[in-house]
Formats: C-alpha cells, sequence, structure tokens
C-alpha cells in the first residue's frame, strides 16, 4: 500500500514528496528485523532512489564483509539508494527472505524515478 500524501519536508524527491511504502513484515520478517535495527542504530531511515549508483553502492558496502554458506548479505541502506555503500549496515540474512524482499521492493518502487525519497512503514 502506497501513501505519497505525506510531506516530511526538505525532499529533494522530484514530487517534493516522500513515499510511504507498507513493509510486509510477515512475509520478510528478517529483512524487516534488519532494516528497522540499522536504522534504530543509525543508518538513513529515508532511502533516495538511486539506480545507477546501486552496483558501485553495494561493492563498497559488501568489501570486507565474507560471504557465509546458506546467508546472502543484506545491505541497509540497500544498494540502490543514494545512501547506501560505504559504512552500510550489513547482516546475513536467509536468501529467500533477503530475495523475496528484494523482489518485492524493486517492483513496488519500479514506477518511481530515480531522485524519489522512499520510507518504509513497518506494521
Amino acid at each position: 500500500m502506497l501513501d505519497t500524501s505525506i510531506d516530511f519536508g526538505g525532499s529533494t524527491s522530484p514530487s517534493g514528496e516522500v513515499v510511504t511504502v507498507e513493509f510486509p513484515v510477515d512475509r520478510y520478517p528478517k529483512t524487516a528485523a534488519h532494516i528497522q535495527k540499522a536504522i534504530r542504530e543509525g543508518e538513513a531511515a529515508v532511502c533516495t532512489i538511486d539506480r545507477n549508483g546501486a552496483k558501485q553502492n553495494r561493492q563498497e558496502s559488501l568489501r570486507g564483509i565474507p560471504t557465509k554458506k546458506g546467508y546472502d548479505r543484506d545491505e541497509w541502506p540497500m544498494a540502490m539508494c543514494e545512501e547506501g555503500g560505504t559504512g552500510a549496515d550489513i547482516e546475513y540474512v536467509t536468501p529467500s527472505d533477503n530475495r523475496g524482499a528484494g523482489s518485492w521492493i524493486g517492483n513496488t518502487l519500479e514506477d518511481y524515478p530515480d531522485g524519489t525519497r522512499v520510507k518504509f512503514k513497518f506494521k
């Protein structure tokens, strides 16, 4: 469920708003828990979409973080966020949870242009 009526001020999104997206905690509990923990610990709560920077951000955020058999390395802020990259919070998450969440996020945000600011709401 998208709510584009909320404006948190200071936005640089093309529409001048922050898009609020309700994250499906029940479907992707490990990823949701990681995002919430990372935000509580000081990571950015708002993601500015920057798809062109995703590859570089992913390289920077995962540098020096070893792979672990049976797990994916989940990043917050995500690589597709302008705020991602060096210093992102990394946690090992089961592949089905992490990849499912990534696919869900990608599909949910596909119609929003780069520069759109997104905040996840967790229930």
